[in-house]
């Protein structure tokens, strides 16, 4: 299939699935390593990052490795105490909403960080990416990011911090900028130990009812979900045996609490991977 073909096709796809789906906005942004395909909607729009902001963490800490700031296997007191990006007050991250409560029962104990960055991922543990957060410095986060030349992801706070939140003081991201993220995995800004460490964490997330599910058994996707009442996303890369890989990422905004959120990215994934590879996806 041509190019122009691959953006009709695709353009078609996504704008009929996500008029199904009811979604107050989405974004798509695609780039093939197969031959430097791209395709993008909407990609410069900003969105509530919600946990997909944890990758934009995990890079900060797979630096900190790199440039000999911490080491994997330095350990973190874990506490359950955070300051709001609003006026400095104290709160408390939810340990029922957590994706890993074994962490709250190691409160006044230690953890290693590489166990801590992988909870994070692989889990989406809230506890886990504010004890990392205010381990780096937003700041240090932030020089990361500009560094490896990743615009359109604004990391404000850390996650759980209700104040903020109430305020409209949240963290946001674009598909543009994800993808950016993502790209920086396949360049040199990381070392071959850094891109190992952040790809190895991102292909054993545990969510994978988005991109990963209509994909056929062959793929391993190492990716990053992010979910909150009102966005639902997905992102990351696609590995399939026969081809280059390629990254994902479809942001969307949605009603709170609607249904068929997943099942649409699930439906764009399929889309894409049909276009790109001309072979159906499982059923």
């Amino acid at each position: 299939m041509e190019e122009p073909e691959k953006k009709e096709t695709l353009q078609q796809n996504c704008q009929r699935i996500m008029s199904e789906s009811k979604a107050m906005a989405y974004a798509v942004a695609l780039l093939d390593y197969e031959d430097g395909f791209r395709f993008t909607i909407d990609a410069d729009r900003p969105f509530h990052a919600a946990s997909t902001i944890k990758v934009a963490i995990l890079l900060a800490v797979a630096k900190a490795f790199d440039e000999g700031r911490i080491r994997p296997d330095d350990t973190l007191h874990i506490r359950n105490r955070f300051l709001s990006a609003i006026d400095r007050t104290p709160f408390r991250v939810d340990a029922e909403a957590d994706g890993y409560p074994p962490l709250h029962r190691m409160v006044g104990r230690t953890a290693k960080i590489s166990d801590l960055a992988e909870w994070m991922i692989v889990s989406s543990s809230n506890l886990a990416t504010n004890l990392l957060l205010d381990y780096v410095t937003i700041e240090y986060a932030l020089r990361v990011l500009r560094d490896a030349e990743v615009s359109g992801i604004n990391l404000r706070r850390g996650v759980d911090d209700t104040k903020a939140h109430a305020n409209n003081f949240n963290n946001e991201t674009t598909g543009e900028g994800l993808l950016k993220l993502f790209s920086t995995l396949r360049g040199d800004f990381l070392s071959k130990t850094g891109r190992d460490f952040v790809i190895n964490i991102l292909l054993q997330q545990r969510f994978n009812s988005m991109i990963p599910a209509p994909l056929p058994p062959h793929a391993s996707v190492a990716h990053k979900t992010g979910e909150i009442s009102t966005a639902c996303h997905d992102a990351g890369i696609v590995y399939l045996p026969e081809r280059e890989p390629y990254i994902l990422v479809v942001l969307t905004e949605v009603m709170a609490e609607s249904n068929g959120r997943r099942e649409s990215i699930a439906k764009i994934s399929e889309a894409v991977f049909r276009c790109l590879t001309g072979l159906e996806a499982k059923s």
